[in-house]
């Protein structure tokens, strides 16, 4: 079973079987918070009622717990897990651990990457139990691994001593490929579901779904996300051997179930190479789309594609939402979709009828050479977009101390509406590359049909370099194998980003590592870098002799390609957002919001700002909302607890009005979801409050709320 809390454990509890700690848990479907995101839905909604409106003010920190890897670098963005009174959540290096949920007070603690130097994060965990015993299900680099709740000790009877090599079984050689997954696993009756994180250049793994034994870890199904011969999609590829090469179209988010049906909603992510496709041309499915599968075999029940050969990342950002809408005056269970673009797509389970009109609208072609942008991309007219959709001068941040700078600078740029291509002169993309709708997803009241989503306002930089594809001297091929595998997240100054996490600055690298410890990183990788160990002998030594000779005088070395990017003629120049000299969005607030949306009528009901820059709101200016990433919580106490934003503190805002009605400063912004959850009658929310992203502090800690215990 996946649901932890579904009727054969309470039967197996009646009758006195099972009753360990970890299989303890409420028939109420939305009383316990035992899967990601709350439950199999993912709707983020408890019916919780013992923090309220009215008495929400008196929150108060009553435990916190710090797993001990707080290195300033590396961050959680973990939902925890609540079975039971036991918590299970990840820390900023991965170790999993298991906490009393009443006391913050650890019970165990288990760490993959033990005798190494990796580290990494998770979003969640998955747990699947049979009555009698349950299991914690977590994907670690390559590896999915399944511990026993109760010790924290892998359990050997699964995969190969604990743990299944996630890089076999794909049809598809991938030695030396990045394969991960941030998410959790989806798990359904006693099957685990597997989508993956591979990389966005090329080469690259492909995307495909899996379902894995729950008891045993054998494979049992897959579904091809980038369709071979004779399957459903396979001619939407104009190359007829995508399928060989092709990386990406892959599941990052999590996934969603309806345990009733048995159908697994799948969202994914572009093909690879991100933002240049002119050797995947066609509409390459099953990129970019929401697909719905027989949750028991794999089999294709239907799909949406939202963005037909994607060449602006915009992956679909989260799990979807299982919802009921008032349609016609019947009730349909549907699942709802958030996008980059600010969108949501509202869809019936059973036959993917979008329950909204969509329209197919002609956009602009790629002026790239090779390119072939598609002439038509479709996008929903109800209910409107939460995140604005057009760039003009008049939006640019009118607060700016640099407002004639910022309007020198856009009139360099393509910009206006969606699905503008990608350009050598940079084209602004708005909502930008983190949306619009992020990995945080949406909350859902099941009581009103109300949908609560967080959105982001920023506009990025997309800037195309042309490359050649012949092969020089070992400077010159060095400096194209930055450009092709280094640049989208370092930059192409060296200087970092923050797109990715903290990606550091190569400036100075001779500085601080040996050529063979480079040599090591390139080929093993560490974090959230991926290894290239597909790279040769000869192209890492030309890589790393790039990095030592990089002096910042970009014309010194002549860009030249190297043989393996003879169809990637063009590069993005790197993760830019559009901000001013100050570091504040180039446009004009909100920067970030919460938004209510009627699913019933396809209305957004309100929109508040979510976050601030206290240093702004002292400048008399109204508040902005920052960048947030993360998602809230819904409950039927009338909030929705919310962290998230660049400002250190977790929110609750009253869920009819959007008034903010309490906030807890937290050690460092909380950039994850929150969780809530009962423990002997008393109601807490909790969450992974360790920075992120850009944010300048980073940690490792989690800190959990509740009202004064009554004397």
């Amino acid at each position: 079973m996946n649901r932890i809390a579904g009727t054969l454990i309470i039967l197996i509890s009646l009758l006195g079987a099972g009753c360990n700690d970890s299989a303890t848990i409420s028939s109420d479907p939305y009383k316990a918070w035992d899967n990601y995101l709350g439950d199999a839905g993912r709707t983020h909604y408890s019916s919780l009622t013992d923090i309220n409106r009215e008495n929400v003010t008196q929150l108060q920190k009553v435990w916190s717990y710090e797993p001990g890897d707080d290195d300033g670098k590396s961050y959680s963005q973990c939902n925890p897990l609540i079975i039971g009174r036991t918590l299970f959540a990840a820390s900023s290096h991965f170790k999993v651990f298991a906490l009393d949920a009443a006391t913050g007070v650890e019970k165990w603690k288990f760490d993959p990457f033990e005798g190494t130097d990796k580290k990494d994060f998770a979003r969640g965990l998955a747990a699947w139990t049979d009555g009698t015993q349950t299991r914690i299900i977590f994907t670690a680099d390559k590896y999915l691994y399944a511990l026993n709740a109760e010790t924290g000790e892998l359990v050997t009877s699964f995969g190969d001593g604990g743990r299944i090599d996630l890089t076999k079984g794909l049809d598809r050689d991938i030695t030396g490929l990045a394969y991960q997954y941030h998410a959790p696993a989806t798990v359904y009756k006693d099957l685990i579901l597997m989508g993956s994180l591979t990389a966005e250049t090329l080469p690259a793994a492909p995307g495909h779904i899996r379902g894995f034994d729950a008891v045993t870890g054998e494979q049992k199904w897959i579904f091809h996300t980038i369709p071979h011969p004779g399957e459903y999609g396979y001619d939407s590829w104009e190359d007829t051997t995508a399928y060989r090469f092709i990386g990406g179209a892959n599941n990052w988010t999590g996934m969603t179930v309806d345990e009733t049906r048995g159908i697994l909603f799948v969202p994914t992510g572009s093909a690879s190479y991100d933002f240049y496709g002119a050797n995947r041309k066609g509409a390459n499915l099953f990129a970019n789309s929401l697909i719905a599968l027989n949750a028991n075999t794999g089999e294709r029940i239907w799909h949406f594609q939202a963005v037909h050969h994607d060449i602006w990342d915009r992956d679909f950002p989260a799990p979807p939402t299982l919802v009921t809408v008032r349609k016609d005056g019947k009730s349909v269970d549907a699942v709802a979709q958030i996008s980059k673009s600010g969108h949501v797509y509202v869809f019936n389970r059973e036959t993917g009828e979008s329950l909204f009109p969509i329209e197919e609208k002609p956009y602009p072609p790629s002026e790239l050479p090779g390119e072939a942008a598609w002439p038509t991309q479709p996008l929903p007219t109800e209910p409107p977009p939460f995140s604005r959709q057009t760039l003009t001068e008049d939006d640019l941040n009118p607060y700016s101390n640099h407002k004639e700078e910022l309007l020198t600078r856009i009139r360099g740029y393509q910009y206006g509406g969606q699905f503008i291509p990608p350009s050598t002169a940079g084209t602004l993309l708005y909502p930008g590359l983190d949306g619009g709708g992020e990995w945080g997803g949406a909350g859902y009241d099941p009581t009103t049909g109300i949908l609560y989503v967080n959105g982001n306002e920023m506009a990025w930089i997309i800037k195309m370099i042309e490359l050649d594809a012949e092969d020089q001297d070992p400077l010159t091929m060095g400096k194209n194998l930055y450009q092709a595998n280094c640049m989208s997240c370092h930059g192409a100054d060296l200087s970092g980003s923050t797109f990715h996490g903290a990606v550091p600055a190569l400036t100075d690298v001779k500085s601080r590592m040996k050529p063979q410890e480079m040599a090591e990183r390139i080929r093993k990788g560490k974090g959230s870098m991926p290894a290239f160990s597909y790279l040769e002998e000869d192209q890492v030594t030309a890589l790393i002799d790039y990095l030592l000779n990089w002096t910042g005088d970009q014309e010194e070395v002549e860009s030249n390609g190297t043989k393996n990017l003879e169809a990637l003629q063009y590069r993005m120049e790197g993760y830019q957002r559009f901000v001013d000299r100050d570091g504040y969005p180039a446009v004009k607030p909100p920067w970030g919001h919460l938004n209510a949306i009627d699913l019933n009528d396809g209305t957004i009901k309100w929109k508040v700002p979510l976050g601030e820059f206290e240093e702004l709101t002292a400048r008399g200016i109204p508040k902005t909302g920052t960048e947030n990433y993360g998602g809230p919580v819904v409950t039927a106490g009338g909030l929705i607890f919310i962290a998230g934003t660049k400002d250190p503190f977790i929110r609750a805002f009253d869920k009819e009005t959007g008034a903010e009605l309490w906030k807890g400063r937290l050690p460092r912004p909380g950039l994850a979801t929150p969780a809530t959850y009962e423990v002997d009658g008393r109601q807490y929310v909790v969450v992974a409050a360790s920075g992120g992203k850009d944010t300048p502090e980073k940690g490792d800690e989690y800190v959990a709320f509740a009202l004064p215990e009554v004397e």
